[in-house]
């Protein structure tokens, strides 16, 4: 139980929010708009399991522009 006292969260719940908030932002615009470059599920797959980077990368890569 020490070991999770050691832990400095008031840094990291910061972190973890962003990361929520990203998340969640792409997951319902890639629902909304369902157009991506590259398959559908694909997009899924990397915005949950690559933390932060997977979100970002779905808006600059994913996104189809037409």
């Amino acid at each position: 139980m020490s070991v999770l006292a050691e832990i400095p969260w008031n840094l990291i719940l910061p972190i973890l929010g962003l990361q929520l908030i990203l998340m969640l932002v792409a997951l319902i615009d890639l629902i909304r708009n369902q157009r991506t470059n590259g398959p559908f599920i694909m997009w899924i797959f990397i915005i949950l399991l690559l933390n932060i980077v997977g979100p970002i990368l779905y808006f600059i890569f994913g996104r189809r522009q037409t």
